[in-house]
């Protein structure tokens, strides 16, 4: 799909555990300027609903698992994150939902930009016509 894609990252392992470093610019696509994590999500909430017209980010569920639609008005996909050295991409212009958090899943999430409400777009029918409009 348009604007995401699977990372796969690498792990240090030795007798101590595993370990993955993340860095901007580098394993990560931007330079990270915001960390959040989503946790203790409900058996059949959905969350998200929304695109970004600008922001990057680079999802990770270290822990469980959980689903995740992300569209644009030409197609679709369902990606599920089950694996702490996955991270989903997202760039802008992608609608997304998560849902489906399994197992105490927590979904870590890097973003390229500190939060701002006017880069979001929050109604679906807006976010078809933004598109149309930018493409």
């Amino acid at each position: 799909m348009e604007n995401t894609k699977i990372k796969t990252f690498n792990i240090n392992t030795d007798k101590y555990g595993k370990l993955i470093p993340l860095e901007g610019n580098d394993t990560i696509p931007f330079d990270i300027k915001r960390v959040y994590y989503i946790y203790e999500v409900e058996e059949n909430v959905r969350r998200g609903f929304h695109s970004h017209k600008e922001l990057e980010q680079v999802l990770i569920c270290v822990h469980g698992s959980v689903k995740i639609l992300v569209k644009t008005p030409k197609e679709e996909e369902i990606i599920t994150l089950d694996d702490p050295k996955k991270g989903l991409y997202i760039g802008p212009d992608v609608w997304r939902e998560m849902y489906d958090f399994k197992d105490g899943a927590v979904l870590l999430v890097l973003a390229s930009d500190h939060y701002d409400k006017k880069d979001y777009i929050r109604k679906y029918k807006n976010y078809e016509k933004y598109y149309k409009e930018k493409k």
